[in-house]
């Protein structure tokens, strides 16, 4: 499921600021970590894991493949956010909408379910065996 962070600024207490206020409502079970590029916006990542109590990875420099999800959905944005626009300069009710769209775009790889249905399904369920047809 996409969230997307609307970031005034991109700089480490601005990303760890955003990246809590809007995960922190996620159950534990869902939260397990985070994937994330080197970049000094990362710098309070001790302090992310601490509060979302998810350990932080980082991937190797140079290395797409080991954040396949992140690099497919970089493309879905692409289609409202053309590569080298920065979401900085859009607002937050722009944000919004489009993680809205791309949530309830249904995925082959789902098995053309949408990703917010099948996260409903997950907050409701204790059991994951509701994301197998």
């Amino acid at each position: 499921m996409l969230r997307l962070v609307h970031l005034p600024r991109s700089d480490a207490d601005s990303l760890h600021a955003a990246l809590v206020a809007r995960m922190k409502d996620l159950p534990p079970t869902l939260m397990r970590s985070i994937t994330w590029d080197q970049g000094t916006e990362m710098a309070r990542h001790l302090a992310t894991t601490d509060k979302l109590g998810a350990p932080v990875y980082f991937c190797d420099s140079r290395s797409p493949w080991q954040r396949g999800t992140n690099e497919n959905t970089n493309g879905l944005l692409r289609d409202y956010f053309p590569k080298g626009v920065t979401l900085i300069s859009h607002p937050p009710e722009q944000l919004l909408a489009v993680e809205h769209e791309l949530n309830h775009r249904p995925r082959i790889v789902l098995q053309d379910r949408c990703p917010a249905d099948l996260f409903a399904a997950l907050l409701v369920s204790s059991d994951p065996s509701v994301l197998r047809r």
